[in-house]
């Protein structure tokens, strides 16, 4: 009972995390947000977290603006965060070897990680992602930076095809 507390916790503050993001100009980030679907990463039968994509009206479109949420269920460092992103990106064909900023930027934006806490990110075509901990700001990334992080859970060739479905609401 008290994981799924800690979850349904989690997902209200994702809501009004993202409902409540605002830009720099004082604009919503991502108005009317409302949940597309959501699904859990395992690894040895162990859920390591829960990902939630929102986008306006509950409508995730390539190309528009949505945002991730993911919220751990597990204390992990950021070293891994970033170690991981860069080998599902480099695995779906990103220029990581080329782009060797890519880790630094990753660092800025990400953090370490304990049980029960979210890194949620916002993505504005052409602009790129701006990131969140525990509802506060850590950062942007660029728009090419931005594509090739989110296509370790949204491209169709992603390592976790469930995950995928589950997170567009089409869950199997």
């Amino acid at each position: 009972m008290d994981l799924m507390r800690r979850g349904l916790t989690a997902l209200a503050l994702a809501s009004v995390l993202i409902a409540t993001s605002v830009a720099q100009d004082g604009q919503p980030l991502l108005p009317a947000a409302q949940r597309v679907g959501q699904g859990d990463f395992k690894r040895l039968g162990w859920s390591i977290y829960q990902a939630s994509l929102w986008a306006p009206e509950g409508q995730y479109t390539p190309g528009q603006p949505f945002a991730l949420s993911l919220t751990y269920a597990f204390d992990i460092s950021r070293s891994r965060i970033v170690d991981a992103s860069l080998d599902e990106m480099a695995r779906l064909g990103a220029p990581v070897n080329a782009r060797q900023e890519w880790r630094g930027d990753l660092e800025r934006v990400l953090r370490d990680v304990s049980k029960g806490h979210t890194l949620t990110a916002v993505y504005q075509p052409g602009e790129g992602a701006s990131f969140f901990y525990n509802n506060m700001p850590t950062g942007q990334l660029n728009d090419a930076l931005s594509r090739q992080f989110f296509a370790i859970w949204l491209d169709p060739r992603t390592s976790e095809p469930d995950l995928r479905a589950a997170l567009l609401g089409q869950a199997k």
